[in-house]
């Protein structure tokens, strides 16, 4: 019963961080003209809420000239790391 509950979580997380990181990304190449409290409101919560988890792959990983490829590595971490656990808590039960 835990372990199912605990199996549900981590693929709640690691859906909702997937969908932060992929937002992020897509409104990292939108700029509204003038200032926008809507837009900088969202900007900086999913920045602060993802940034734990991409600024070390940033650390690692150069840029390509203008283009950072450290959300989609943290994507992919994300994936194997949440099917792991998944898959270790399934083999609990």
């Amino acid at each position: 019963m835990i372990t199912v509950v605990l199996i549900r979580t981590v693929s709640t997380l690691v859906t909702v961080f997937t969908w932060m990181i992929i937002i992020r990304a897509v409104l990292s190449f939108i700029h509204p003209s003038g200032y926008n409290r809507l837009y900088q409101d969202v900007v900086g919560t999913l920045d602060m809420l993802t940034e734990p988890l991409v600024a070390p792959i940033r650390g690692v990983v150069p840029m390509a000239g203008m283009f950072d490829f450290s959300p989609l590595i943290a994507l992919l971490l994300l994936q194997v790391v949440g099917n792991l656990l998944v898959q270790l808590l399934a083999g609990i039960r």
